[in-house]
């Protein structure tokens, strides 16, 4: 414990942010937390990064979450402030992302009263985050967010909300401050990791899936070697593909929405699977559908650093509460076991996924496929991307080969609105590094004005906007339920090149893929923010059918 010091609840929040080692902060200002603007306004570690939406400040600091490991912080103020922000939150709650919430509240002397945008925050985010609280007491500040740090890492990570009444801080208070947060992590013990070798020992058809949050270099070395040494076929659930590097021999795909139906098979044919920080929801076993509820058929070790998600839908043979980075760490120090029961499946699984991600054709003349693998011939390998939710992510995830931790910021949440803010905070946090933005015409919409922010914070994400004309996601469903009957999916769409020029960015337009590479050259030439406009026929809405193949199926249905 530091010396007493007697000072406003806002510099006491500050000083702890100091403490903690945050150096990044997102926000949206309002009065309701002036007092720790104020203290900001002298503190040169800490860089406050000014959104133009709460929402798209909290997945700014979602993302931030992601590529550190460490809790993103974000600021916003009561009311509609905090109910914007909830969009990020919802993020950071179902990807386990580390990330602390502020909020400015009314004065303690109007709590209870519904006083102007007051709501109670411990109930409004109760569902939403792992520990949602109210600061009374300035003296007890850094009590709080100690506890708030130590709680948005431990376990499965998630968001703490913390609620900030005005007068608490600018109320004085002599209070020391407490030491830097320490992340926790559960290790697996000698039995489990014994049992397991004895698993893979006489197990046929092994596969292991990665996922989960708080990865490292060294884990994903770790899991390189245990693959390497054993021969086994390695897959990635929804969204974390870049766990484990997509061009090594090992790597069979990513088991996510609608997956190769190759892979499909090989997960449900697996005698022995291995599921390795991921939390087994929805989206990474295809709607609960991949393995037998409650017990799979799979003899099936699941590994999660929270007790509370093991055995909370599937019955595992062998449940081990660890966090990835010890296991894995563990993983690679057992001894290689006889793989010839299963000689050939890595390969195999490996010249599946190559065969699945080479190029198709779509309708129109700006072919998503091509566009996307010559980005990932082009950029060097620690090229970030991100994206929000939509068709047009399918064509990334399927055609592009993450090679590296932290190059994929995508919502497992499916939250649109997300690929923009977290490309903000990438190039904030990684200025250097090509940052590239692919979003769908409706999903941009709900954030575009993030570029504002990052114009001001300097940041030159290069964004690829996928524009169709309509809501496509929603438009495939509808055709599929409703064949012939548009209703609320179609859109009438800005001039996106021309918004990214209206930023001070460059705006490119691009009607035929042999226009795509001249207009990226001078968007990423220029060290500018830029938007370019893909302009995509309506027809191509999937990756495996157009629109009239969608709608013409359905018909034949009924």
């Amino acid at each position: 414990m530091t010396a007493l010091k007697e000072r406003t609840g806002g510099q006491i929040l500050v000083d702890q942010l100091k403490i903690h080692g945050v150096d990044t902060a997102f926000g949206v200002p309002g009065e309701s937390y002036l007092a720790v603007l104020d203290a900001l306004h002298d503190v040169n570690s800490i860089k406050f990064v000014i959104c133009r939406q709460e929402g798209g400040a909290a997945m700014m600091a979602e993302a931030y979450g992601k590529m550190t490991g460490k809790p993103g912080i974000c600021m916003v103020t009561r009311g509609p402030g905090a109910t914007n922000a909830s969009s990020g939150v919802h993020v950071g709650f179902q990807d386990s992302t580390p990330m602390i919430l502020f909020i400015g509240q009314v004065g303690l002397d109007a709590i209870e009263r519904e006083a102007f945008q007051e709501i109670d925050y411990r109930r409004m985010y109760g569902q939403m985050a792992k520990w949602v609280a109210q600061i009374d007491d300035a003296a007890r500040i850094p009590e709080y967010l100690s506890r708030a740090f130590h709680t948005a890492t431990s376990g499965r990570p998630g968001p703490v909300v913390l609620a900030l009444p005005e007068d608490m801080l600018t109320a004085t208070a002599t209070v020391a401050d407490a030491e830097p947060y320490r992340a926790s992590e559960p290790h697996p013990g000698p039995e489990a990791m014994a049992e397991i070798r004895a698993m893979l020992a006489k197990a046929k058809r092994p596969f292991v899936i990665l996922g989960g949050s708080i990865w490292d270099e060294d884990a994903c070395a770790a899991i390189k070697t245990f693959a390497a040494q054993n021969k086994l076929p390695i897959g990635t659930s929804f969204r974390r593909a870049d766990r484990f590097d997509n061009r090594h021999p090992c790597y069979a795909g990513d088991v996510g929405i609608g997956p190769n139906p190759k892979l499909a098979e090989r997960v449900k044919a697996a005698d022995l699977l291995i599921v390795v920080g991921a939390r087994l929801g929805e989206m990474t076993t295809g709607g609960y559908t991949l393995f037998d509820i409650p017990t799979p058929s799979q003899t099936m070790v699941h590994v999660h650093p929270d007790p509370e998600e093991l055995g909370r839908v599937y019955r595992p043979a062998l449940a081990v509460n660890a966090g990835v980075k010890a296991f894995v760490a563990a993983l690679a120090r057992l001894e290689p076991v006889d793989s010839s029961a299963w000689a050939g499946a890595a390969d195999q699984a490996h010249a599946d996924y190559l065969a699945y991600t080479k190029p198709v054709k779509c309708p129109g003349d700006v072919q998503m496929a091509e566009i996307i693998s010559w980005l990932d011939e082009t950029l060097p390998d620690d090229t970030i991307y991100t994206n929000g939710a939509g068709n047009f992510a399918t064509w990334l995830h399927r055609f592009h080969r993450y090679r590296k931790l932290g190059t994929e910021l995508a919502p497992t949440s499916g939250s649109m609105g997300y690929g923009l803010p977290a490309a903000v905070a990438a190039k904030i946090r990684y200025p250097s590094r090509n940052v590239i933005c692919v979003a769908g015409d409706g999903d941009i919409q709900m954030t575009l004005q993030e570029l504002g922010t990052a114009q001001q914070a300097g940041a030159a994400p290069i964004v690829i906007v996928v524009n169709n004309g309509m809501y496509g996601t929603i438009r495939m469903h509808q055709e599929r339920e409703y064949p012939e009957r548009v209703s609320g999916t179609d859109l009438i769409n800005p001039d996106f090149a021309a918004i990214g020029r209206a930023y001070g960015g460059i705006g490119e337009t691009v009607t035929k893929t042999e226009e795509f590479k001249p207009a990226f050259e001078r968007a990423r030439a220029s060290g500018k923010l830029a938007v370019i406009e893909l302009r995509l026929h309506p027809e191509a809405l999937t990756i495996r059918a157009s629109l009239s193949d969608i709608r013409n199926q359905a018909k034949a249905k009924r």
